[in-house]
C-alpha cells in the first residue's frame, strides 16, 4: 500500500497540487485523468521519487516496489529484443545474491536477542518474499507471451531494438515492466503505440494482474474495461470516485449539482440572516438578537463552488493557395522494408477537398503511404503523384518525441518560422494556451500533451491546402481532440488522417481507407459506415473480426445486404429510446426540484399556486414520454 498525505507540489507560482492525499491500495485500478498539462505525469514522478514535493509526505512498505512507464523512451543496450526483454529478471539475480548473503550472516551469528540480528532476519524474509511475488520460474515462456501479446512476432525477438520505431521501444519498455511484476505499475499513455489486439490483451493481462496500477490515459474505453478507481486531477484539486471512467463522468456531474444547490440553499440562508439583522438593529429591544446573528454568520463555513478549468485550445488552420482538382494518385503502389512487404498494387486517387481516413491494424501501412505522400519516404515500385500547386503540412506521430529539448517553446516556434510569420508566433502559442511565462518553458518539461500542442502550433507557421495527420490524437485530453476535431472540419483544404480513435473519427471524414494483408479498400462514407458495413461496432470487432479483406482494392460503390433496411430501423429505434431515456431523466429531475421547492414553501406556511400547476404538467409530460418509451419496447 503506498500512502500520500497533504502533498503540495508547485513550479515557479503555479500551483500544480495544493494539500492532497490519497492511498493506492493492493489491486487498485486507478484512472488518472485531467486536462494536459494538469500535472497527472509530475504526480507519478512524484510517487516513483524523481522529484520532490514541497510539502507532505509519501509513504510506502519496506521493500514496495514501482515501475514506472514514461512518455520518454529511456536506453535499450541489448542487442536483441529478447535480451533486452530479460534484463527485467536482473533483479532476481540481484535478489538471489543478497538474499544468500543474509542467509550466511543469519547462519554465522549469534547474537539473536539484538535489534540488529531481528533487522536482519526481517530483511531476510522481505527479500524471500519478493523473490516468491516474482515468481521466477518459467521465465522464458513469461518473456514469449509478453513480447506477443504486445504485438512482437517470433522473427523479431532475435532483431536489434534499433530496428523498431519509437512506438516498438515503448511496447519494449512495457514489456520490462509487466515482466518486472512490480506492486505498483505506473503507466503514463501506455496505449498511445498498441494496436487493438494489443490494447485488448493488455486489459486482460491488467485484470489478472496482483499488484495495484495507476493509468494516465485518454482511451476512454481502455480506462473503463480496466479501471475500478478515477482521481481526477484539476486546478490543484484531486477528486477521487469509486468507478470507472464514464460512471465517473456521471458522478462528477452529480456532485457538482449537489454542490451547487448546497451553495444555492446557504446564500439564501445568508441573506434571510442579513435581512433579519437589518430589522433588528434597527430596535434597540432586538439589538441583542442581531448581534447573536451576525456572530452566526461569522461562524459559518461558507460553502464554495469548484470552478471549472474552462481553458482551451482555439485555432484554425491558415489556408493556401487551392490545389488543382486531383491532390494525390497512386496506381499500383508497392512498399517494403527490405524483403517484408508493407502493401502492393495500392490504386486510390484523392481529390480537392475529400476528407479521408487511414484506419487498419499496426504495421499495415497507414503511416507508411502518409508518409509517402508527404515525401518523407520513397516507395518501391508503381506510381505516385502529387497534384498541381499542392501544398503538404505533416503532422508525424511521433514529432513530439523529436523536439529540440533545450529549447524552449518559444524559440523553438522562432526559429522554425518563416520570417513573415516570426511576428505571430505569440499570438499562436497563445491559442494552443501557452501564454505568457508558459511560452518560455523548456520543451524538456513539456507533458506529452503540451508536446503535441507544440506540434500542432508549428502546423500553423506555414498555410498549406493538404492535412495529413498521423495520430494526432495521441496525449491529447477529451476537449482538445474536440477543438481539433472542430479545426479539421472548417478547413476548406484536403485532410489525410491516420487514427484508431473513433470518437475522433466520426463525423470527421467522407471517405475511409481500411490497410489490412498488405492491400488497400476504400469505402465511402465515415468511419461509421465502414462499421454498418463490416457489421461491427468498433475498431475492436473489426481486428478480431475472421472476416478476410476483399482480393479488390478498390471499393467505391457499396452493395447493401438484403436486411440493411432492417438493421438501419433497429438503429433508428435505438436511437429513438435512448433520447427519450434522456428526456425522461430530465424530467425527472425537473420534478423532484419541483416538489422540493413545495415541500420547502409549506415547512414555512406558504403555497405557490403557479409551482403546483407546473408540477401537474410535467408529470403529464413525463407519463407521456413513459407511454411513447413503452411502446418502443414492444
Amino acid at each position: 500500500m503506498l500512502q500520500a498525505q497533504n502533498l503540495s507540489i508547485i513550479f515557479g507560482s503555479r500551483i500544480l497540487f495544493d494539500n492532497v492525499t490519497f492511498t493506492i491500495q493492493p489491486r487498485d485500478r486507478i484512472g488518472l485523468v485531467g486536462r494536459n498539462g494538469v500535472g497527472k505525469s509530475t504526480l507519478l514522478k512524484a510517487l516513483n521519487g524523481e522529484i520532490s514535493a514541497q510539502e507532505g509526505t509519501i509513504s510506502k512498505p519496506g521493500g514496495y516496489t514501482i515501475g514506472f512507464l514514461k512518455q520518454e523512451i529511456r536506453g535499450q543496450n541489448e542487442p536483441t529484443v529478447w535480451l533486452e526483454a530479460q534484463t527485467a529478471f536482473k533483479e532476481i539475480n540481484v535478489l538471489q545474491e543478497e538474499l544468500e548473503k543474509v542467509q550466511h550472516q543469519l547462519e554465522t551469528r549469534t547474537d539473536y536477542d539484538t535489534d540488529d540480528y531481528m533487522n536482519l532476519s526481517q530483511l531476510f524474509c522481505d527479500l524471500n518474499d519478493r523473490l516468491v511475488h516474482l515468481d521466477i520460474d518459467d521465465k522464458d515462456k513469461k518473456t514469449e507471451l509478453v513480447l506477443l501479446g504486445l504485438g512482437y512476432q517470433r522473427e523479431d525477438f532475435e532483431k536489434s531494438p534499433s530496428t523498431f520505431s519509437g512506438g516498438w521501444a515503448m511496447r519494449l519498455e512495457l514489456s520490462k515492466l509487466l515482466l518486472q511484476n512490480p506492486d505498483l505499475l505506473m503507466l503514463d499513455e501506455p496505449t498511445n503505440h498498441l494496436d487493438i489486439e494489443s490494447i485488448i490483451w493488455l486489459e486482460e493481462f491488467f485484470q489478472k494482474y496482483e499488484g495495484a496500477i495507476v493509468l494516465v490515459s485518454h482511451d476512454k474505453t481502455f480506462l473503463d474495461n480496466v479501471c475500478n478507481k478515477t482521481i481526477e486531477l484539476e486546478l490543484g484539486k484531486m477528486y477521487e470516485y469509486k468507478a470507472n471512467y464514464s460512471k465517473y463522468l456521471i458522478l462528477k456531474e452529480e456532485r457538482r449539482e449537489k454542490q451547487l444547490q448546497t451553495f444555492k440553499n446557504q446564500q439564501d440562508q445568508i441573506k434571510q440572516i442579513e435581512r433579519n439583522i437589518e430589522r433588528f438593529k434597527a430596535k434597540a429591544s432586538k439589538a441583542s438578537m442581531a448581534q447573536s446573528l451576525v456572530k452566526k454568520l461569522d461562524r459559518m463555513d461558507i460553502v464554495e463552488v469548484e470552478q471549472d478549468d474552462v481553458r482551451s485550445m482555439r485555432f484554425q488552420f491558415p489556408m493556401g493557395q487551392q490545389s488543382g482538382k486531383v491532390v494525390v494518385t497512386a496506381k499500383n503502389l508497392a512498399k517494403s522494408y527490405g524483403d517484408k512487404p508493407v502493401f502492393h498494387d495500392v490504386n486510390l486517387e484523392i481529390e480537392r477537398g475529400d476528407k479521408v481516413a487511414f484506419i487498419g491494424k499496426n504495421g499495415m501501412g497507414k503511416t507508411t503511404m502518409a508518409k509517402i505522400i508527404a515525401k518523407e519516404l520513397d516507395y518501391n515500385s508503381g506510381n505516385l503523384e502529387i497534384g498541381h500547386n499542392v501544398n503538404i503540412a505533416f503532422f508525424a506521430q511521433h514529432h513530439a518525441e523529436h523536439l529540440p529539448k533545450e529549447l524552449t517553446i518559444l524559440q523553438y516556434m522562432e526559429d522554425t518560422a518563416p520570417n513573415d510569420m516570426r511576428a505571430q508566433v505569440r499570438n499562436i502559442l497563445g491559442a494552443f494556451m501557452f501564454s505568457g511565462d508558459d511560452a518560455t518553458k523548456k520543451i524538456s518539461v513539456l507533458s506529452g500533451g503540451e508536446r503535441a500542442r507544440v506540434c500542432l502550433a508549428h502546423l500553423l507557421l506555414n498555410p498549406s491546402n493538404v492535412l495529413i495527420l498521423d495520430e494526432p490524437t495521441n496525449h491529447l485530453d477529451l476537449r482538445a481532440k474536440d477543438v481539433l476535431k472542430d479545426a479539421i472540419s472548417k478547413y476548406p483544404g484536403t485532410v489525410i488522417v491516420v487514427s484508431h480513435d473513433r470518437d475522433f473519427l466520426v463525423g470527421l471524414t467522407e471517405k475511409t481507407f481500411e490497410f489490412k494483408d498488405g492491400v488497400v479498400q476504400e469505402h465511402v462514407g465515415d468511419v461509421e459506415a465502414f462499421f454498418e458495413e463490416r457489421r461491427v461496432a468498433n475498431f475492436r470487432e473489426v481486428e478480431l473480426s475472421p472476416q478476410a479483406t476483399t482480393n479488390n482494392p478498390q471499393k467505391k460503390e457499396v452493395t447493401a445486404p438484403a436486411n440493411k433496411v432492417d438493421d438501419k430501423e433497429a438503429k433508428r429505434i435505438k436511437n429513438q429510446i435512448s433520447k427519450l431515456e434522456e428526456e425522461i431523466g430530465i424530467k425527472e429531475f425537473d420534478i423532484k426540484k419541483l416538489e422540493e421547492k413545495i415541500e420547502a414553501l409549506s415547512e414555512d406556511g406558504k403555497y405557490d399556486e403557479q409551482i403546483v400547476l407546473q408540477l401537474g404538467t410535467e408529470k403529464k409530460a413525463l407519463e407521456k414520454l413513459m407511454q411513447e418509451w413503452e411502446s418502443l419496447q414492444s
